[in-house]
């Protein structure tokens, strides 16, 4: 199950107070203070791991605490200090202060580690405040409390390569055929219901991360369909391909389906609608799809190119264009 967006409360531990004790020793009757300090509260630190690809692991919890401090313990021992909260996210993932809506970190790589809620400071015990005039202090200062916060984590996918395009444009058995995914493929619309990632492998040892998305309807940006929540992740893609579906029995004509892709991209950001893109003509398994094919040309007003992933034709000549586009030299 995919999941890209959670909401989570945050608490990092209490630090340990600290101690007023005195020496208690046959031959020392007027043993000096001996109280030590607390041990430092555990914090919260959200980790980055190219091992997760979804956030359903983190959202499934409401609410994180981290361990308390110890106290101060007699013989200036000092209490142990708690051991930080770790909670793993995937790469990519966006986390905000949802509480005051500020935006705190992109966890863009793998490893990056972020403190979202800082542990309690130690308190001191009374061995900290004797001095050649206070010789016999009971003074001791109480553990801080550690941070709390509501964090709203987005996760953005890294891709190198978006397929958009309406719902059965042919962009899941693309997939299939570039990379070992299994995403979902049948011929009725909104078979795949979130984002699917692989790695398409290329000659000389190079890969290309390939993202597919839901597909779009008319109206996604008013949240017909499936909306167009998905397409951030495709803000971070260096080239789009855009599949059309240029069969007769196809949905819309070529020329339609272009455009209202097209429309929706820009509707949801101008940055997303000025991507360098790739315009498909799918499904060319025949003479029938000529008339398709020169329709959507005629609107994008060029070349498309053209591949049947049933077939396996045009498909390592499309990976090796959007290689060149997605990882320029």
């Amino acid at each position: 199950m995919f999941r890209d967006e959670a909401i989570i409360d945050v608490r990092a531990g209490k630090g340990g107070d600290g101690l007023a004790s005195f020496r208690r020793e046959k031959y020392a009757p007027r043993g000096g203070p001996d109280g030590g300090d607390g041990g430092d509260g555990g914090s919260v630190v959200l980790v980055a791991s190219h091992e997760l690809n979804s956030l359903l692991s983190v959202g499934r919890v409401p609410r994180y605490h981290a361990g308390n401090g110890r106290p101060g313990g007699p013989r200036k021992r000092t209490g142990s200090r708690a051991d930080d909260l770790v909670l793993q996210v995937p790469v990519g993932t966006q986390v905000y202060d949802n509480d005051r809506g500020n935006f705190l970190r992109d966890l863009a790589t793998d490893g990056q580690r972020l403190v979202v809620a800082q542990g309690g400071r130690h308190g001191l015990g009374n061995v900290r405040f004797a001095n050649s005039i206070r010789q016999a202090p009971r003074q001791t200062t109480k553990g801080r409390p550690g941070e709390e916060r509501c964090l709203r984590l987005e996760l953005k996918i890294f891709a190198q390569v978006g397929l958009v395009g309406l719902p059965n444009a042919g962009k899941s058995t693309l997939l299939s055929r570039w990379t070992a995914a299994s995403p979902k493929i049948a011929d009725y619309p909104f078979t795949t219901l979130s984002p699917v990632v692989a790695i398409a492998s290329l000659p000389d040892f190079n890969s290309l991360v390939v993202a597919d998305l839901p597909g779009l309807i008319e109206g996604a940006a008013e949240g017909q369909g499936l909306g167009h929540r998905f397409l951030k992740h495709v803000e971070r893609c260096r080239v789009l391909l855009h599949l059309v579906d240029v069969t007769p029995v196809a949905q819309q004509s070529p020329a339609d389906a272009y455009r209202v892709v097209e429309h929706e991209l820009a509707a949801f950001s101008a940055e997303l609608a000025a991507k360098p893109r790739i315009v498909v003509a799918s499904k060319v398994e025949g003479e029938e799809c000529e008339a398709g094919i020169q329709e959507l040309e005629g609107a994008i007003g060029g070349p498309a190119m053209r591949i049947s992933a049933v077939e396996g034709r045009g498909l390592q000549e499309l990976l090796l264009a959007a290689h060149r586009i997605g990882i320029p030299k």
